[in-house]
């Protein structure tokens, strides 16, 4: 497979027209040469945070503060997790993932309520199991909770903050099993953040409320942090220093839970570009690369030898066409209608149409 356009290549996102070649699911050559296509060729998106079993409850307790919404166990999520049957917690899945595909996410970080039953659910909606549309390419990395065996079933364990439980065994079984561990932190305030950082984990969620101390030891540290702002915004806590955060640590973007705001690394884009006034390459970066860097995964750049996950945007859309600056363009402007394929693992799934 090949394919042709303005390649944004490497980490930089440097622009080279020529074509990107894909074999065994692996970027082989990236060739300079001029080609007859306005196509422009990017990393598919790495969502660095996401709580996908909120699909079932898309915009429900509008109103309601963060404890209300979602803190464990009987914030309106949970109860309405427990509520649901698991064919409608399947089905609902399913469907978040075919979206995100669609536009563009290659890999997604998640945040797994329900112990190895939930880790299990979401394996099957990605399976396609009891769902028409059938098997989902995108690509989890799961963060299990919940359950003292959700480390059997998961990629890394996923806590919900510090102030909610004693996580150092559970850090310590993580380690042991040299999986990753992720915790939020600093959404609601900033009386956990010290103690999330005090179990060193592998990355941070959130930091809303990072004062300069907490930012100096996450320099000294080298703690990477995901941040989502549309959802912060949404439950009303603020919105996080990105460019502080940005200055002193890697950081990546998620779009947290469906059921706030919509999986949409577009959106998720736009939004910290105006909200931070970070270069939009950089931004670019926290949806690509960064995200893919704290999972330790060989994506999110297009360079030879990495994984072949890329996103075709068409150039000449009535959205994009005339842009000076087009990874400026991509950031605070692109959308879902100027996707033109997607090829996740080297297979196509969303092809073109024209």
């Amino acid at each position: 497979m090949h394919l042709e356009g303005t390649i944004l290549r490497g980490p930089d996102f440097d622009p080279v027209e020529g074509r990107v070649v894909v074999a065994d699911g692996e970027i082989v050559r990236i060739d300079a040469a001029t080609v007859d296509s306005d196509d422009v060729i990017l990393p598919a998106f790495v969502n660095a945070h996401t709580h996908i079993g909120d699909s079932i409850a898309k915009e429900a307790g509008e109103g309601l503060g963060l404890d209300d919404l979602v803190a464990p166990p009987d914030g309106l999520k949970h109860r309405l997790l427990r509520s649901a049957s698991r064919d409608e917690k399947v089905a609902a899945m399913a469907r978040t993932l075919r979206y995100m595909e669609s536009t563009g996410t290659g890999t997604f970080l998640e945040f797994r309520e329900g112990g190895v039953e939930g880790v299990d659910a979401l394996r099957d909606a990605l399976a396609g199991e009891g769902v028409a549309f059938g098997e989902r390419a995108v690509d989890p990395v799961v963060f299990g909770r919940d359950d003292p065996d959700v480390l059997d079933a998961a990629d890394g364990y996923g806590a919900s903050g510090a102030r909610d439980a004693d996580f150092d065994a559970v850090r310590s079984e993580t380690r042991a099993a040299g999986k990753l561990f992720g915790i939020h932190a600093g959404e609601r305030d900033a009386d956990d953040i010290n103690p999330a950082m005090d179990l060193d984990p592998d990355f941070l969620v959130h930091m809303v409320h990072a004062e300069e101390i907490h930012l100096n030891r996450l320099a000294d540290r080298g703690t990477p942090v995901v941040v989502c702002p549309r959802s912060n915004l949404v439950t009303n806590v603020g919105v996080p220093p990105i460019r502080g955060l940005a200055d002193r640590t890697t950081v990546a973007l998620g779009t947290d839970n469906v059921m706030l705001d919509s999986p949409s690394m577009f959106r998720e884009m736009e939004f910290a570009a105006k909200l931070s006034d970070l270069p939009a390459r950089e931004v670019l970066r926290m949806a690509t690369v960064n995200g893919a860097t704290i999972a330790g995964l060989d994506r999110g750049v297009i360079e030879e030898g990495r994984d072949a996950d890329l996103l075709v945007l068409d150039g000449d859309s009535d959205n994009l066409t005339g842009a000076h600056d087009i990874v400026r363009a991509i950031v605070r402007r692109a959308g879902e209608a100027d996707v033109s394929r997607v090829v996740i693992g080297g297979e196509e799934v969303v092809p073109r149409t024209d």
